[in-house]
């Protein structure tokens, strides 16, 4: 008998559409960085550098990145950051709840809760700051960091509710009873089996959450008036001045608060694909 031997096959080019949807995906990626790296460049350059038409400076200067921790900025940016955390644990601890009981029980006025909520989201801040600020005043909590998370809660809340409810709604109702038949009580369930499963929706609502608190601007500029109850947004536009701005300044200050984002999205990167994969295996 005589064996025959199969031919090897040899490995061929990557495919045409691949190498393209890799080309396409470098060059949106380098579009969406340059303005960064712009950034970090224009916090380097000298201040007298400024005006002129060179991409890179002479030399780079660390001042503003120093300037910013000893001219208090550090304050603000832990006013910021207590806004945006405190913002979204309020979110979290409202929305939860609404959502889950909204997607697992069939009351009356349900779909009329679920347009109320939707409606909400219709409204902006800008178009309510004189009746926020007073309402805040009457109470006095002008000038405070409570009243700024209150406020990012507030308008952040619908988005939060409708996200979790749709990701509550998708979890069948199978696996919840299962549990409840093997022992686990009503919270039990919902901390091992639902909340594991809804994790990329409590990521997304997370993620919206703490970067629209982060980066407002206008509610608190209205409702802070001391420079260090004020966040980094507002603090930050004291380096624009009537005659000139202090790009160099401003631009490190810039960094600086892009920074915690992007640690946050490292982190919830790995949250997000481990909430999947216990949703697989359960």
């Amino acid at each position: 008998m005589t064996s025959h031997k199969a031919p090897r096959l040899r490995p061929g080019p990557a495919p045409l559409k691949k190498t393209l949807t890799a080309a396409g995906a470098y060059v949106i990626a380098i579009i969406f960085i340059f303005p960064y790296l712009q950034m970090i460049i224009a916090a380097l350059r000298p201040r007298e550098e400024q005006r002129e038409a060179v991409y890179l400076p002479s030399s780079f200067h660390w001042s503003a990145f120093v300037e910013f921790w000893s001219g208090g900025l550090a304050g603000n940016l832990l006013v910021t950051l207590e806004v945006a955390a405190g913002s979204t644990i309020l979110v979290l601890l409202v929305a939860l709840p609404a959502a889950y009981y909204s997607a697992r029980h069939d009351f009356r006025g349900r779909m009329v809760f679920l347009f109320l909520v939707l409606i909400t989201q219709m409204f902006q801040p800008t178009a309510m700051l004189v009746g926020i600020y007073r309402e805040f005043a009457q109470f006095g909590m002008v000038d405070s960091v409570w009243s700024l998370i209150l406020v990012n809660g507030g308008f952040n809340l619908a988005f939060a509710v409708w996200i979790l409810h749709a990701y509550f709604a998708s979890i069948p109702r199978e696996l919840e009873e299962a549990a409840a038949m093997d022992g686990s009580g009503r919270f039990g369930v919902l901390f091992r089996i639902t909340l594991p499963l809804a994790m990329p929706g409590v990521v997304t609502a997370l993620i919206f959450t703490f970067i629209a608190a982060w980066n407002e601007f206008v509610v608190a500029l209205t409702l802070t008036t001391t420079p260090e109850n004020q966040p980094l947004t507002v603090a930050l536009n004291s380096y624009i001045g009537q005659y000139q701005v202090d790009w160099q300044s401003l631009f490190a200050g810039s960094v600086i608060a892009t920074i915690p984002v992007i640690v946050l999205f490292a982190l919830i990167e790995r949250k997000v694909v481990s909430g999947l994969t216990a949703g697989s295996i359960k």
